[in-house]
């Protein structure tokens, strides 16, 4: 059983940045590819950005290309999201979940063949 717990949210004006952690436990982490998804109120869980067990892959949903950057420290147990320049529509609850894969490579974009998420933290953009 692995236990995700993201840190780093909060509230920002358009234009800031902020670093979102999450911190995993009871697992071998990189036996997980990592994703960070977001859902705004009234929507869809929506991608982010994922990461390959070792970090060789990566993959960004379009609207943060550019802006966000995932990294992941397998010695920390820990994966990281640098948001950049920062939009009122990237308002949302930001989640982390890994999935166990014996893939090194492999990418998951998909919210529902994840295995576990953390609870989440708000990140809020005004404008």
């Amino acid at each position: 059983q692995v236990q995700l717990v993201e840190s780093g949210g909060g509230l920002v004006q358009a234009g800031g940045s902020l670093r979102l952690s999450c911190a995993a436990s009871g697992g071998t982490f990189s036996d997980y590819a990592m994703g960070w998804f977001r859902q705004a109120p009234g929507k869809e869980r929506d991608v982010v950005v994922c990461i390959s067990r070792y970090g060789s892959s990566t993959y960004y949903a379009d609207s943060v290309k550019g802006r966000f950057t995932i990294s992941r420290d397998n010695a920390k147990n820990t994966v990281y999201l640098q948001m950049n320049s920062l939009k009122p529509e990237d308002t949302a609850v930001y989640y982390c979940a890994a999935k166990d894969t014996y893939l090194s490579g492999a990418l998951y974009n998909i919210p529902r063949v994840y295995d576990y998420w953390g609870q989440g933290t708000q990140v809020t953009v005004s404008s």
